[in-house]
């Protein structure tokens, strides 16, 4: 999509119309690609610039306006033997994208999270492209759980600018000599305050009196087979013990819908599939049961008690356990970031059914253990920073095109 946006008296149109190409993956990498969108298009007409946006991610990043040169929404995983599936449809994907910056170099290049294929993507732009910015917005979570130092090095080798999105995160980068800056968290502008749960009901044409609670047990192909299962049956045994419960299971991709809809049949639970209305979904509930990722943040900040989860194929929870001696305090973004444990989270072996079951069943019948929670939630919010991240990442990014056009005249 392009801005049509006014210039400066005396200033060529080819200086106004920049090319930015942005590089993410999954479906988190695709929703904070969607909102930087939105804020780099603003602050681009309020600067008489013209963005053309192009690049690799999902159908988020579309809508909001950018030009697919290949969709990476369908092949993230997590752990070792998840990704053997994915080596080939991510080599092929990359190559488009090569060739697509092959014969229109952008002005800037955005990477978003995405591990390994953005930083395969760094170093090709360093080798081949060097003229063109590379910044590094909300790069991998190393700072949480590197496995060496040397990966950390290359992220910031092939970044001119790092752009982070947690306090933790920008310092972490920073001891490896990152330029880099912290603009507080995209998600607080998306939900500066918890949305209303009475309206979030009405539009999805729900009991107001129910007890309702969201199930976001998968937005992986590999989920669907280790968690999925385990998050029902949870839902399941909280049926047995609260029978009023109505269940909905917001989609974040089509593919997912046919194992959602099968799911809820065979576990026999009250409910149903929900697509395009992921955040009413949750803003309607009564309590979350979630897989662990950025939506554990986004449903802290609509304020609604949640419990986490995720499991692993076995054999790699195994190697990640004890020959990669993966240990980390927390999983869970929230609890990462406030540096306690705010939400329950079960892992691997620890997360099965009764105990998920359990830590729901106290959410919703004790006030004190749902109070201790929204405490929590208040403080990661302080943490997240203000309102405004979006504009503010934005506006740095628009200044780094400024600075690379002074460099070449």
């Amino acid at each position: 999509m392009t801005n049509q946006a006014g210039g400066s008296p005396g200033v060529p149109a080819s200086d106004r119309r920049k090319r930015i190409f942005i590089s993410t993956g999954e479906v988190s990498g695709d929703l904070q690609a969607a909102l930087l969108i939105a804020a780099l298009q603003q602050e681009a007409t309020d600067r008489g610039l013209t963005l053309e946006i192009v690049g690799l991610g999902g159908s988020r990043m579309a809508a909001a306006g950018a030009t697919l040169v290949a969709d990476t929404l369908a092949i993230g995983s997590v752990g070792l033997f998840e990704a053997l599936p994915y080596l080939l449809p991510t080599w092929q994907r990359q190559r488009q994208a090569y060739r697509s910056l092959a014969a229109h170099p952008p002005n800037l290049t955005i990477l978003i999270d995405y591990m390994n294929p953005n930083l395969m993507m760094g170093r090709y732009l360093k080798q081949h492209h060097p003229q063109v910015p590379v910044i590094y917005y909300i790069a991998p979570q190393q700072w949480v759980w590197a496995f060496s130092d040397k990966d950390t090095q290359a992220l910031v080798n092939c970044s001119d600018r790092m752009v982070a999105i947690f306090p933790a995160e920008a310092e972490y980068y920073r001891r490896f000599g990152a330029d880099v800056t912290w603009v507080g968290h995209p998600l607080v502008d998306r939900y500066p305050t918890p949305p209303d749960q009475s309206l979030a009901r009405q539009r999805l044409g729900l009991d107001p009196n129910q007890t309702v609670i969201t199930l976001l047990p998968a937005s992986r192909q590999q989920e669907v087979k280790y968690l999925l299962p385990v998050i029902l049956a949870a839902a399941y045994q909280l049926q047995q013990q609260q029978p009023d419960l109505f269940f909905l299971l917001p989609v974040s991709s089509p593919t997912l819908q046919t194992s959602f809809e099968e799911g809820l049949t065979q576990y026999q639970l009250a409910g149903r599939v929900v697509t395009d209305q992921t955040a009413d979904a949750i803003a309607a509930a009564d309590l979350a049961i979630t897989k662990s990722g950025t939506a554990n943040l986004e449903i802290a900040l609509m304020n609604v008690p949640q419990v986490v989860a995720y499991r692993l194929n076995p054999i790699s929870a195994w190697i990640g356990r004890h020959i990669l001696k993966f240990d980390v305090p927390f999983v869970s973004p929230v609890n990462l970031t406030v540096g306690r444990a705010v939400v329950p989270e079960f892992l691997q072996w620890q997360a099965t059914p009764t105990a998920i079951a359990a830590a729901a069943l106290e959410l919703l019948q004790q006030p004190t253990a749902r109070q201790a929670m929204w405490a929590g939630y208040e403080t990661l919010r302080q943490i997240l920073g203000e309102p405004g991240a979006c504009r503010r990442a934005a506006a740095l990014m628009l200044d780094s095109l400024t600075t690379a056009d002074e460099s070449r005249r």
